[in-house]
């Protein structure tokens, strides 16, 4: 990776959208490197912007997409400008930068991306190395924001963990971590304790956080970490817990009891884990509200509940045959779509379609929904790290003895188009048909399900 020459790494001026997305993916190479050093030297050279925005930071093994999206759409419904940046994204590049929940344009992408360019350059020809795709897009994101449409406030996803993860960058008003499980081991630790620690990374001193975190284990690192670092923490389950009044294929309605008051309010996305990422902003949004000033209203949060969407979670894309995308990937995300689905809808048979990506462990995943499927659709996603399909069978079959249905159908067809054509055909009136497993084979199937001819997709 440092044998790059310095032609190879110098486009200089990038004249196109095209360009500036094909040279920010190009640095994919260097990899995920854990450390801030490379984004602490390109904050100082530019005069460190990070300084003049405010940041709610989210962190978490899943629920971050979709918190990041109920905090975006409520302080909007509030009036406030909203900045947000996540990953990965579903459906083009500029998803990831978004102001008052619009895609920065592609003509700012560009201009950004040339302003960062001969930083990026100067910084590879040192010893640490050349800024990896995603601390770029950081750089860019926060640029944006603190010099062309400066918002009130952004919601800040981290990209992977929490302690030695890009964004941390920032010293945000309020942190959220939304729960703790098996994912990213190889770079995060294999044992909850480990990774909490990791997600802790993310408090601050003095800044108060907010947590579903709900293993005993975790819990403790948490507690520790924001007692050494003198920061409030507002725990599920302790300072604030919430109550499910009602569920139905729309939509669920909820009793928020917290420190300061109680409050009702209705989500349409669906899921009992839905409840708990909502449950912790609206705690996060209680603590701006009483300690940060934030005019919220009840009304308008309500609607912002209300109003929230998010694409690719439990999302119906179709209704004869009836498709469900979800983006389940690893174990705590199979659990709770093995729970949601017969709560949110009734069906005859199910079929499910699934790829995965090659780095993760499989096994804990089909485990939770083995169980519950007529036909597996065995397929793979249009992506360098790929699962091959086959080698998800072989796992498919160590279990299928003990953990399946006796007469479940196992269909592998590595071609993801020919996967989803039969998961439609296979789908009658009374049945269930849910495509799951990496965002980047959700991506694809969204976009061709939706008729999107303008598709990107990547973390």
């Amino acid at each position: 990776m440092g044998d790059r020459t310095e032609e190879e790494i110098r486009p200089l001026p990038l004249n196109s959208y095209a360009e500036a997305v094909d040279w920010i993916n190009g640095l994919l190479p260097f990899g995920i490197r854990p450390g801030l050093e490379r984004i602490e030297l390109m904050m100082e050279r530019l005069g460190h912007p990070e300084r003049r925005l405010k940041f709610i930071h989210v962190a978490g093994t899943n629920g971050k997409g979709s918190s990041c999206a109920f905090l975006t759409r409520t302080l909007r419904e509030c009036g406030y400008h909203v900045g947000t940046y996540t990953s990965p994204y579903i459906t083009k590049f500029t998803n990831r930068f978004q102001y008052d929940e619009e895609d920065i344009s592609e003509t700012a992408l560009l201009e950004l991306a040339n302003r960062v360019v001969p930083l990026v350059e100067k910084i590879a020809g040192t010893d640490l190395g050349s800024p990896t795709m995603f601390e770029v897009s950081t750089a860019i994101a926060i640029l944006y924001f603190a010099e062309m449409c400066y918002p009130d406030v952004i919601v800040w996803e981290t990209g992977l963990g929490g302690r030695m993860d890009v964004t941390n960058i920032v010293t945000p008003i309020v942190s959220l971590i939304t729960n703790i499980g098996y994912d990213h081991m190889d770079v995060l630790g294999d044992t909850i304790e480990q990774i909490a620690a990791e997600k802790a990374g993310i408090i601050k001193a003095g800044v108060p956080v907010v947590s579903c975190v709900e293993q005993p284990e975790a819990i403790s690192v948490l507690k520790e970490t924001a007692a050494a670092k003198h920061a409030t923490l507002y725990l599920m389950g302790e300072q604030f817990r919430y109550e499910r009044l009602s569920v139905d294929a729309k939509e669920q309605e909820l009793h928020f009891k917290g420190p300061f008051r109680d409050l009702d309010f209705t989500i349409r996305m669906l899921g009992e884990h839905q409840c708990k990422n909502a449950a912790g902003v609206m705690m996060v949004l209680e603590v701006l509200r009483q300690y940060m000033a934030f005019m919220l209203e009840d009304e308008q949060v309500q609607d912002g509940f209300r109003t929230t969407s998010w694409a690719g979670r439990l999302e119906v894309v179709r209704e004869e045959p009836r498709l469900v995308l979800d983006g389940a990937h690893n174990p705590e995300g199979a659990a709770s779509l093995v729970q949601s689905l017969p709560e949110a809808f009734s069906y005859r048979k199910l079929h499910l379609m699934m790829g995965m990506l090659a780095n993760k462990h499989h096994h804990g995943y089909l485990k939770h929904i083995l169980p519950i499927v007529d036909t597996l659709i065995l397929t793979e996603p249009d992506f360098r790290r790929k699962m091959d399909a086959e080698a998800l069978y072989e796992l498919v079959a160590e279990l299928q003895g003990t953990e399946a249905k006796a007469d479940l159908d196992i269909i592998v067809e590595r071609d993801w188009r020919k996967a989803l054509s039969l998961l439609e055909s296979r789908t009658e009136r009374e049945d269930l048909g849910v495509v799951t497993g990496t965002l980047y084979l959700i991506s694809d199937v969204r976009a061709a399900l939706l008729h999107q001819t303008d598709s990107e997709k990547g973390w």
